[in-house]
């Protein structure tokens, strides 16, 4: 299994930024696929995950990010619009199997994990 997170970058407040995670090594519909987001110091946390199509989000990013697959590409994208310099992190993309039921952003469920892709929001 393999994850290729991309898509960080600088933007200012306000920007829209497109995260992708390629996934790889698995038959993608069996499996949810999250993403993360980390700050030195701090834990990981949860920002949306998606399985079977139907993404969930934290409380942080409601109405802010939505997150989408691609079948096809074996794809996850986290479109992420009205950023705000509390969501500069690492985002990391990450996967368990799912068996085709609703996902869960909590951490301890992930058994895979991409790089990080660093974004950066400026004031």
């Amino acid at each position: 299994v393999q994850l290729q997170a991309s898509g960080g970058g600088l933007v200012q407040a306000g920007g829209s930024l497109r995260l992708s995670c390629a996934a790889s090594g698995f038959t993608f519909d069996d499996y949810a696929i999250g993403w993360f987001r980390q700050v030195p110091g701090k834990e990981r946390e949860g920002v949306s995950c998606i399985s079977v199509s139907v993404g969930r989000y934290e409380d942080s990013v409601k109405g802010r990010f939505t997150i989408s697959s691609d079948n096809a590409k074996n794809t996850v994208y986290l479109q992420m619009n009205s950023l705000k310099p509390e969501d500069t992190a690492v985002y990391y993309c990450a996967a368990y199997w799912a068996g085709r039921t609703q996902c869960t952003s909590k951490k301890r469920f992930y058994d895979y994990w991409g790089q990080g892709t660093l974004v950066t929001v400026s004031s």
